[in-house]
């Protein structure tokens, strides 16, 4: 029994929030059609305007998803074009080197291509510890102490494979000493673990290459030129 003055509960009161409401409506999913002109006379705050009816902030809902859709297949289709002209100039060097008549040509290839792109050149360093690169060899040139190159894999390319920037004098004499007006590089260790040696393509402008440019035609090149340089060089 309820007390003579105790506040009667309105069985049919229901506690509403947004989970609540949600779920109704999924449960109902006819709503919407059963309720059609009390939805067209509903009003929802809008940042701009004040607000706008039900009718119109779901327009334009669909109208931003579209335009977002848009934007995601337009860069789609861009990044497509940028993947389908990188495989083209991968596999068009690739049949250049693959050609080559010897190691000094397939260097040579390789650099010519590097022009072709407006750098300044290309250049292979090799780890001397694993390439057989001593006398009587005629690549001595290539050769490059692990070692010596430490402080540079330090500085530059920490726990990376890939550094693209600029060098200081001290590097540059070590890498490219016979390179002039190099303004910044792109350098990239050779092999999957990264010790047979160092791919560097150059430029003039100290622009060109920056931090954070993609390194994907870099990542491809790095596996592929060691098996073509054992075709010439014995590995250590």
């Amino acid at each position: 029994m309820k007390t003579v003055g105790e506040p009667q509960q309105d069985s049919s009161a229901v506690l509403l929030d947004d989970r609540a409401v949600s779920d109704y409506l999924l449960q109902n999913p006819d709503f919407f059609i059963r309720n059609a002109r009390q939805v067209e006379q509903m009003m929802v705050p809008h940042p701009i305007r004040g607000t706008v009816s039900l009718v119109e902030w779901q327009l334009a809902r669909q109208r931003n998803h579209i335009h977002q859709l848009e934007e995601e297949i337009t860069l789609l289709m861009e990044q497509a074009s940028a993947n389908q002209q990188l495989f083209d100039r991968l596999f068009s060097l690739q049949g250049r080197l693959a050609s080559a008549s010897s190691l000094q040509d397939m260097l040579n290839r390789l650099h010519l291509w590097a022009r072709e792109l407006g750098l300044a050149g290309a250049n292979v360093r090799l780890f001397s510890e694993h390439w057989r690169l001593g006398a009587p060899s005629d690549f001595t040139q290539l050769a490059l102490p692990r070692q010596a190159f430490e402080s540079v894999r330090i500085q530059r390319l920490g726990k990376e494979n890939h550094y693209l920037g600029n060098l200081n004098g001290p590097e540059l004499l070590l890498l490219l000493p016979q390179a002039k007006a190099i303004g910044s590089v792109a350098m990239s260790l050779l092999g999957e673990r990264g010790d047979l040696g160092v791919l560097i393509f150059s430029s003039r402008d100290k622009q060109h290459y920056q931090s954070g440019m993609g390194t994907v035609l870099l990542q491809h090149l790095s596996l592929m030129l060691p098996e073509l340089l054992s075709r010439w060089i014995e590995r250590a």
